[in-house]
């Protein structure tokens, strides 16, 4: 049975591993473990047993808008709704936060087209907003901003949200 969950710190390892399996051929950006432990409260894993099979994360960014991040599922489970179930699990967590708006940067279109996000071709934020989010240290909102230092980073990718959260 697969449980959805919060992510704890001994699940770090197991997270850390899942990225590093998508992150050489581009698919999801390499995180320095600092940087998942840092993080570990936006994470939600699927937990089979012991087993960690897939994580993601949700990012807030501003205080309507979030970012899905770091959504993955062990390939020898994938096409099993368990991304599906993890991705439901983080717009329900953005949803009990107040928030109404969900961006995501993925090679994954028409995954995240099923669950409500389109692809957009700007930063859906007003330049007071984006001023504010010019002073993030967080590479992800970078990204977001479509900075030029992240470039490399995004080639290929679509930016996508969805606005019905």
């Amino acid at each position: 049975m697969i449980q959805i969950r919060p992510a704890r710190t001994s699940d770090v390892r197991e997270i850390r591993n899942i990225i590093d399996s998508f992150s050489t051929d581009g698919s999801l950006l390499s995180k320095a473990t600092v940087t998942i432990f840092e993080n570990i409260q936006e994470f939600l894993v699927a937990a089979e047993g012991d087993r960690i099979i897939g994580c993601g994360a949700l990012h807030v960014m501003w205080e309507d808008l979030a970012e899905v991040r770091t959504l993955a599922v062990v390939p020898d489970r994938s096409n099993e709704g368990i991304g599906s179930q993890l991705l439901e699990q983080l717009l329900d967590k953005a949803r009990a936060l107040g928030i109404r708006r969900v961006f995501c940067l993925t090679f994954r279109k028409e995954f995240f087209g099923h669950h409500g996000f389109v692809e957009i071709e700007n930063t859906p934020v007003g330049h007071e907003v984006y001023e504010q989010l010019l002073q993030s240290f967080d590479e992800g909102v970078a990204e977001f901003l479509g900075l030029e230092r992240v470039k490399p980073n995004t080639l290929g990718n679509f930016r996508m949200l969805n606005e019905n959260i």
